[in-house]
C-alpha cells in the first residue's frame, strides 16, 4: 500500500499546481477575485483573454495526462512495486488524486477550479476514445443552451454512459467515472443554483439561440 499512498500523494500535489493561479501570480492577478471567482480555464478566458485561457487549459489538461501516464510507472527510491495493487487501480487512484488536487489545492487555501480540464486530461490518457462522446455532448449542450456548467455536468454523465455501454465488465473504470462525475456535479453546485435563479452566465458566442434571448 506504500506505493499507492505515495504516488497518490504525488498526484494530488501535481494537481495543486493550478495553471490559472500560477500564471495569474506572474501577471499579478488572482482570477478568484474576478468574474465567477473560479480558478479554472473558463473564468481565465473570460477575465484574462484567449492566450491566458488557452495556457491555463493546456496546463490543467497536461497534469491530468501526466498523473495517468507517468506517475504509476515512476520508480521511486525506497518505494517498491506493490504486487497487491493492480496497475489499473493505481492508475485510477492517481487520476482521481490529481483531480482532487486541482479542486482542493492545499497551497491556495483549498480553493481551486472545478476539475473539468483535468478530468479531460485524465480520461484522454486512460482511453482517448472516451473523449468523443464527452466532447460531443459538451458541444451540443453549449450550442443549445449556452451554459458551460450544464454542458460539463452532462458531459460527465455521457462519460458514464459511454463506459457502461462500451466496457460494462470494466467495473473499476465505471466506478471511477461515476465518482468523477459526482465530483464535477458537486463543484458546479453554484452553477445549478444560478441556473435555477436565472442568473447563470451564458457563452453567447457559442449559443445558437442567443438572438432569441430576451
Amino acid at each position: 500500500m506504500l506505493e499507492l499512498a505515495v504516488k497518490s500523494l504525488f498526484a494530488y500535489l501535481l494537481g495543486t499546481l493550478l495553471g490559472s493561479l500560477i500564471l495569474g501570480r506572474l501577471r499579478g492577478v488572482d482570477i478568484r477575485r474576478m468574474g465567477s471567482g473560479n480558478a479554472g480555464a473558463t473564468n481565465a478566458l473570460r477575465t484574462q483573454g484567449k492566450v491566458f485561457g488557452a495556457s491555463v487549459l493546456i496546463l490543467d489538461i497536461g497534469k491530468g495526462v501526466l498523473a495517468v501516464l507517468w506517475l504509476p510507472a515512476l520508480v521511486l527510491p525506497g518505494v517498491s512495486l506493490d504486487p497487491d495493487v493492480t496497475r489499473q487501480w493505481l492508475t485510477l487512484a492517481c487520476g482521481f488524486a490529481v483531480i482532487l488536487g486541482h479542486v482542493y489545492p492545499v497551497w491556495f487555501g483549498f480553493r481551486g477550479g472545478k476539475g473539468v480540464a483535468t478530468v479531460v486530461g485524465v480520461i484522454g490518457a486512460l482511453d482517448p476514445r472516451l473523449l468523443v462522446p464527452v466532447i460531443l455532448c459538451w458541444l451540443c449542450v453549449v450550442l443549445l443552451t449556452g451554459f458551460v456548467g450544464l454542458a460539463s455536468m452532462l458531459a460527465g454523465a455521457a462519460l458514464v454512459v459511454a463506459v457502461y455501454i462500451s466496457e460494462p465488465a470494466n467495473t473499476p473504470l465505471l466506478e471511477f467515472c461515476i465518482l468523477v462525475t459526482a465530483l464535477v456535479i458537486y463543484t458546479h453546485r453554484g452553477n445549478i443554483a444560478r441556473m435555477a435563479a436565472g442568473t447563470e452566465h451564458r457563452a453567447r458566442r457559442l449559443w445558437l439561440f442567443r438572438s432569441r434571448a430576451a
